[in-house]
């Protein structure tokens, strides 16, 4: 398969070719129909803009209203969620349950959370074999894989500016048991041709990745063309043009949708505490074993931790990141709650309000 010849542009032809099963639809999806759905058409978001989304489906591709049905964002639609839309008022009518989401805590000091993507397949982990290889930011993106439930394929860039790569993939391999890394030669465009399983039909990869990894030459490479998922919008027909947006879904000739997202400099986990767990399984398991249950593994009897690390089984390293992971996403976690609750008292407060101006009023 030659990944230089995978661009796909949605033209009308394209659109009324396709099936909902070619944009990634399945039986969750199908699970969640009623008989009050059939006026609805099935799009899926493929890019988010500040007053707007492009959505694709069977038969229509084009830019609709948002849908945020309230300021809580993760409710908000994503890149990747399905949306049953009216074509008559063109607004989006429900959001199907996701299937699996990306989100971090949003940057800086505030509460809120933001949605990465959605509805995704396999989550490309993109790094390069040179100063950007971090294994503590691999983990983290292993954990959002692992608690989104989405296979993790790290991927290496920049291997032809390395002396020798191997290193590069032997401690990825380290990360997770069963974790598949693959190195990718800017010279040999097809060396890309390794990730060929994860590209069938239908199927949603997304690539996680820092600013300047190389990202941008993967999504090309597998495109050829700079192309984008739609031509966006003309004032005219609302048919598609040419745009660019942060995150956005592509749809390759080979019938897999690719989801390119931003460099992010801040990664802050939330709600992933079962992803970590089964990153850092080598020292969840022997935390399990210790003596006590809330052991802090620096010193205390009977720790199993402190033990392996003893019997240099165990790297103090690794034991160290999984703390400090599991303390940020503790606390994380608790104040996206603590900020839920109080938005949800507000609004029993703000009914409360508008009830007893009704029953005031003098009709």
């Amino acid at each position: 398969m030659n990944l230089r010849r995978l661009a796909c542009k949605l033209d009308d032809s394209t659109v009324k070719q396709l099936t909902l099963k070619d944009y990634g639809w399945g039986a969750h999806f199908q699970a969640q129909l009623t008989d009050d759905d059939a006026a609805f058409l099935a799009v899926r978001v493929l890019a988010v803009h500040r007053d707007a989304l492009d959505v694709a489906g069977p038969g229509y591709e084009g830019r609709v209203l948002p849908f945020a049905p309230s300021d809580d964002d993760e409710v908000q639609a994503t890149v990747g969620d399905w949306l049953l839309f009216d074509v008559e008022s063109r607004r989006p009518a429900r959001r199907l349950e996701r299937r699996s989401v990306f989100k971090r805590k949003n940057a800086g000091s505030g509460r809120r959370v933001q949605l990465i993507a959605s509805n995704v397949d396999t989550l490309l982990l993109v790094t390069s074999a040179n100063q950007d290889f971090n294994v503590a930011r691999l983990e983290r993106y292993l954990a959002l894989a692992a608690e989104a439930e989405v296979a993790p394929v790290v991927v290496i860039t920049k291997a032809d500016l390395s002396n020798d790569v191997e290193p590069f993939l032997t401690a990825a391999r380290r990360l997770m048991r069963g974790l598949v890394v693959e190195a990718f030669d800017a010279r040999e465009p097809l060396s890309l041709e390794c990730l060929e399983p994860w590209f069938g039909r239908g199927q949603t990869l997304a690539l996680l990745g820092s600013s300047g990894v190389g990202k941008s030459t993967i999504v090309n490479s597998m495109r050829g063309e700079a192309l984008l998922h739609t031509q966006g919008i003309r004032e005219d027909d609302a048919r598609g043009r040419h745009t660019t947006t942060g995150r956005s879904l592509h749809r390759l000739k080979c019938g897999a949708w690719l989801m390119d997202t931003p460099g992010m400099r801040e990664l802050q986990i939330v709600d992933a505490a079962e992803g970590l767990a089964e990153v850092f399984s080598d020292v969840a398991e022997l935390a399990a074993a210790c003596r006590f249950s809330d052991c802090g593994h620096e010193g205390e009897p009977g720790c199993a931790v402190q033990a392996a690390l003893d019997a240099g089984t165990l790297d103090a390293g690794r034991v160290k990141r999984f703390g400090k992971l599991q303390r940020e996403e503790r606390r994380n976690s608790e104040s996206v709650a603590v900020a839920h609750e109080r938005n949800r008292k507000f609004g029993r407060m703000a009914k409360r309000v508008f009830a007893n101006k009704l029953r005031n009023r003098e009709w």
